[in-house]
């Protein structure tokens, strides 16, 4: 089957704008009440169990779409099953403490997905009298929300009519329709946003229950690299299988480039009470992990050398600062960047000033308070080499 003629369709900005090259199939009504027929036969018996899924309330639903955006489902099920113990309603998330959500999130990472679900839980309690509104509009208003999470959601819990395209269902369409063009193409977007309309059911079964379907499918088979193909309820209709084109469709999606970057956290420590207290501050906000607290580790500025970040800490802090051995180096991602941190150990030059408040925002934190705080994966990292190491570090030899 060839593609045919290429058509024309408007932009949103009114102008023409080429449909890019697929099989246009999904056009067909009977193919798509075949597809559909077949893929919610396969979701009926293949569907995994999650709890958002057995009490689908808009509240559940919204919080496991914010969660499960760049995340696994795996990773997020313990996380929303403590959200939903401590934070049980909107009224709850709305009325908590950013600190205490962020310590909820630690681990999850892009953090500004917390802030904004407790800015929309504000705005729900405000607008909407602490009912998660039902209406299109007004949930796409809420911070946070956009096209595919406001029909997620209202699709899932209320059975709105509405589609969802995400990472899963951008891959399932693309091969369906033999989509010969990066979903990232606007073109390609544009349309694969009326395919994933037009294959909502008109009756039946719900348009929650598909959007569910394939979003599953594309989960456990139609999977990016070596999909399942043998395995697929609609492998008939599927017109990237038929053209063994399914390791090539979707298009190649920009990768992204990391750059090397090297950072360094310094341990300060002093002994108070028979307890050992560490040197730390909540992060600013505008910056990387902003609210989450964290050890002397220059965020705001770029560092190359450990003498580079005691000197940043020791204007920090208006006292000379000593650096001594790295204790460990982590490895992690952020954004663009390969960050190696190392961990060195560190002391206030003036012993005198062990003894004074720090300036602000510097605080000496317990070692056994440190629990209680909101914390990056690296900060929870070198808390974790702390607890195992729990003699004080101060002396540098």
């Amino acid at each position: 089957m060839t593609s045919g003629r290429v058509k024309q369709s408007r932009s949103s900005s009114g102008q023409r704008s080429a449909v890019p090259p697929h099989e246009p199939v999904w056009q067909q009504s009977r193919w798509r009440s075949d597809v559909r027929r077949k893929l919610l036969a396969w979701f009926d018996q293949n569907a995994r169990e999650m709890p958002w899924r057995s009490d689908p309330q808009p509240y559940h639903v919204w919080v496991s779409e914010i969660m499960l955006q760049q995340t696994q489902v795996a990773t997020v099920l313990p996380y929303y099953r403590r959200w939903m113990k401590s934070f049980p309603t909107v009224a709850d998330l709305a009325a908590a403490d950013e600190a205490e959500l962020l310590r909820h999130w630690e681990g999850l990472g892009y953090y500004r997905r917390v802030r904004s679900l407790h800015a929309a839980a504000k705005q729900i309690m405000e607008r909407h009298g602490g009912e998660f509104p039902l209406d299109f509009e007004s949930v796409l208003a809420l911070p946070g929300v956009g096209r595919y999470t406001a029909g997620a959601v209202l699709s899932i819990s209320a059975g709105a009519k509405l589609p969802v395209l995400e990472g899963n269902t951008q891959r399932v369409y693309s091969r369906w329709i033999a989509l010969r063009r990066p979903p990232s193409d606007p073109s390609a977007t544009r349309l694969l946003w009326d395919v994933a309309q037009a294959m909502l059911p008109h009756r039946g079964a719900s348009s929650g229950t598909f959007n569910q379907a394939a979003m599953e499918l594309g989960a456990l088979v139609c999977t990016p690299t070596g999909p399942d193909c043998d395995s697929c309820p609609v492998r008939a209709h599927c017109q990237a299988a038929k053209q063994e084109l399914q390791t090539e469709i979707p298009g190649k999606i920009k990768r992204l480039r990391y750059e090397d970057r090297t950072e360094f956290a310094l341990i300060v420590d002093r002994k108070r009470r028979r307890e050992t207290e560490y040197l730390m501050r909540p992060l600013p906000e505008g910056g990387r992990w902003a609210g989450l607290w964290d050890f002397p580790r220059p965020t705001e500025v770029g560092t190359e050398t450990v003498d580079q970040a005691a000197s940043w800490l020791a204007e920090q802090l208006g006292v000379p600062v000593d650096h001594g051995p790295r204790l460990r180096t982590l490895r992690h991602a952020v954004t663009r960047y390969r960050i190696s941190l190392h961990i060195h150990r560190a002391r206030l030059s003036e012993a005198t000033s062990m003894a004074d408040p720090p300036p602000t925002p510097w605080q000496w934190v317990r070692l056994s308070h440190l629990d209680q705080l909101p914390m990056s994966t690296t900060g929870r990292q070198i808390h974790a080499y702390l607890q195992d190491n729990r003699q004080p570090l101060l002396p540098l030899g």
